[in-house]
C-alpha cells in the first residue's frame, strides 16, 4: 500500500440564502431555544432557486482547482444528496464538463448521508489498484432544504437539512494528510423507513401524488423507526469508530479530531463520549445544519481553516444514513 494516499486540499461552498433558529421556529411550531439547545442549529443556508445540487458541488470545487491544473484529475466522484437537479441523471458528468477536467472519467455514488467516509475508502482504494490513476476529485452537492415538508408532522424534525457544496481532492502522493482505514455497517431493516414516497417506479409522478405533496421526504413511521434506531444506533456508531481506528493500528486515545454529521446535540454528545474529546476538538455545523454526505468533508475544511488540525494529529470522519448505514474513516493528518 501506498501510504501517502491522502487528502491534499478540501473546500466548501454554501449560498447566500439564510434560514435562522427563529425563522424555523415560526414554520415548525417548535420553539427557538429548543431548535438551538436540543436541536443543535442556530441557522442554515438555503439556495435559491437558480441553483441545484451540482452547481453547488461545482462552486465547491473550483477553489482546488486554482492549485491544480483540471487536466490533471483523473477519476471525479459525486458523493452528495440524490435530490438532484434531475432525476435518471448523472451530475457527475456536469460537474466533469463545467470543471474543464477533460481527462477525468466521472461517476456517482449515493449512500445519502454515510457517503463522505465511504467515498474516501473508495478513492483509496481505486488508487491503490490502479497505478495510472493520481488524483481523485470527491464532489458532492446538497438542496435537501428543498425537500422538507413543514406541514408534514412525521418528516419536519428533519428541518436542519441544509444547502451547500464540499470538494476534497485525493491523491496518490499527498503532502497533507494519509488515508487510513474505515468500517461499515449497513442494517437493510431500515430500508422503508425515509424516503421520498413518489417519483421513482412504484410511485410515478401524478396530479395525485402533487396534490398529496408526496414529492418531500417522509417518514412512514416515526416511532417504529425511533424505537429500532435508539436500540442500535449508538452501539454501530461505536462499532465503525473502533473498528476503523483498530483497523488503523490505533488506540481510541489517539483520537485528536472528530468530524462528524451534523445531528441533535445528544447524539453529538455521544460521539463524544465514544471518542473521548471535548466539544472543541470536534466540528459541530450548528451554523451550517445537516446536508447530506458532505458534513464530515466540511467538518474537515473547518476543522483546518479553524486552526484545529495539528501536524500527526489522527482525525476521524464520522457519519451515518437512511437504509441504514453508519461509516467512519481515519486520517492521519500531515500538515506541511
Amino acid at each position: 500500500m501506498n501510504s501517502t494516499i491522502g487528502i491534499e486540499r478540501t473546500s466548501a461552498y454554501f449560498p447566500d440564502g439564510v434560514e435562522t433558529a427563529e425563522q424555523l421556529a415560526e414554520k415548525t411550531g417548535i420553539p427557538e431555544q429548543i431548535i438551538i439547545e436540543k436541536f443543535g442549529l442556530f441557522k442554515k443556508h438555503v439556495a435559491g432557486k437558480e441553483m441545484h445540487a451540482s452547481d453547488l458541488a461545482i462552486e465547491a470545487a473550483r477553489p482546488i482547482l486554482t492549485k491544480i491544473d483540471p487536466l490533471a484529475i483523473d477519476v471525479i466522484i459525486y458523493f452528495g444528496s440524490p435530490h438532484k437537479d434531475y432525476y435518471v441523471w448523472s451530475a457527475a458528468a456536469k460537474i466533469q464538463h463545467e470543471l474543464g477536467a477533460k481527462n477525468a472519467y466521472a461517476f456517482e455514488m449515493m449512500n445519502v448521508s454515510s457517503c463522505f467516509p465511504i467515498a474516501l475508502k473508495v478513492a483509496k482504494d481505486m488508487i491503490i489498484a490502479d497505478e495510472s490513476i493520481e488524483n481523485i476529485l470527491l464532489v458532492g452537492g446538497c438542496k435537501e432544504s428543498q425537500i422538507v415538508d413543514y406541514d408534514n408532522p412525521r418528516s419536519r424534525f428533519m428541518f436542519n437539512f441544509a444547502d451547500g457544496g464540499a470538494a476534497a481532492l485525493v491523491t496518490r502522493k499527498s503532502r497533507q494528510s494519509e488515508i487510513l482505514n474505515s468500517a461499515i455497517i449497513t442494517d437493510g431493516s431500515f430500508y422503508h423507513d425515509v424516503l421520498v414516497p413518489a417519483g421513482g417506479s412504484q410511485n410515478f409522478p401524478s396530479e395525485e401524488t402533487v396534490k398529496n405533496k408526496q414529492h418531500y421526504i417522509d417518514v412512514t413511521d416515526p416511532s417504529d423507526m425511533k424505537a429500532r434506531l435508539d436500540d442500535v444506533s449508538i452501539k454501530n456508531f461505536e462499532r465503525v469508530i473502533k473498528e476503523a481506528i483498530d483497523k488503523s493500528g490505533l488506540k481510541m486515545k489517539d483520537v485528536q479530531v472528530l468530524l462528524p454529521l451534523h445531528t441533535k446535540r445528544s447524539m453529538f454528545e455521544e460521539l463524544l463520549k465514544i471518542v473521548g474529546l471535548q466539544e472543541e476538538n470536534a466540528i459541530y455545523l450548528d451554523h451550517h445544519g445537516h446536508m447530506s454526505a458532505l458534513d464530515p468533508c466540511i467538518g474537515l475544511h473547518f476543522a483546518e481553516k479553524k486552526g484545529k488540525l495539528k501536524r500527526n494529529n489522527i482525525v476521524l470522519a464520522v457519519s451515518a444514513g437512511t437504509g441504514y448505514t453508519w461509516a467512519a474513516t481515519a486520517i492521519k493528518w500531515k500538515g506541511w
